[in-house]
């Protein structure tokens, strides 16, 4: 089995293809249902499972919440002799999104990034100082540091202004504001035309639309039209898809050879 091809986030190496965490935590941004039958599949045992059979098919990279839970089970995971290295998301229930990132620090992430949800309220707000704060801190914490948003204009305004960030984790769909879970075709095009415009390598998100778009054409788009240097992040729930941590490593594979 060929390996997946790798990118460079400012000295880290990842795989193209990252496994994300919200289907782990619960968060299947569907339905209240579909949420709890994840709570309740995706015990501790079964979430470092996933994590080996990613390692195997040579996903070496995941990005999740930096709350209790992920980093307990992460602990474990570690000390079972687990190698997927931890791409940091900041909890926004958190009070200090620093001391959050403290604490992954500590735990071993390699990497954090600020959640977009928050980022989108700061840039909304004009609150560019807070910001560039958390990268900072991030920084000087030895993790590499990015953003994630749902809303281009936080991306653009964060790179305009130069508030430090070293990569972006950028939704292909903006759930932000009165909006809410509504997953418009647009939207990716208009995430893909700002992902050129940015200096940084970028991980893009939600390239599945939590599940309402169809495999082969989610990553066939996403991955043309992506750069080189870019990544896709996506969850799994294998419940239902036996197969599903195989499959998206071929497609990330045949989508990106051309």
């Amino acid at each position: 089995m060929p390996g997946l091809p790798r990118i460079d986030l400012a000295g880290v190496t990842v795989s193209r293809l990252i496994v994300g965490g919200n289907p782990f935590s619960g968060g299947s941004h569907q339905t209240a249902e579909l949420s709890r039958e994840m709570r309740d599949y995706y015990t501790v045992e079964r979430i470092k499972a996933t994590l080996r059979e990613c390692e195997a098919e040579g996903i070496d990279t995941f990005l999740g919440r930096a709350d209790n839970h992920i980093q307990r089970m992460l602990t474990e995971y570690w000390n079972e002799g687990g190698t997927v290295q931890w791409i940091a998301q900041t909890c926004p229930e958190r009070a200090s999104a620093c001391d959050n990132l403290r604490q992954a620090a500590a735990t071993g992430a390699r990497c954090g990034y600020l959640h977009g949800g928050h980022a989108d309220r700061l840039v909304e707000a004009g609150q560019f100082d807070t910001i560039r704060e958390v990268l900072r801190v991030g920084r000087e914490l030895g993790l590499v540091m990015g953003v994630a948003g749902h809303d281009p204009r936080t991306h653009l305004e964060v790179a305009e202004r130069n508030l430090g960030a070293q990569f972006h984790c950028c939704s292909f769909y903006n759930l932000g504001g009165a909006r809410g879970e509504t997953y418009l075709a647009e939207d990716r095009d208009r995430m893909l035309d700002t992902v050129q415009e940015l200096p940084a390598p970028v991980v893009g998100y939600k390239i599945m639309a939590a599940g309402r778009n169809e495999p082969e054409e989610a990553f066939g788009y996403a991955l043309r039209r992506l750069r080189p240097t870019d990544a896709v992040c996506v969850g799994v729930f294998p419940k239902h898809r036996p197969d599903e941590i195989r499959q998206n490593a071929e497609l990330t594979r045949r989508y990106s050879e051309g």
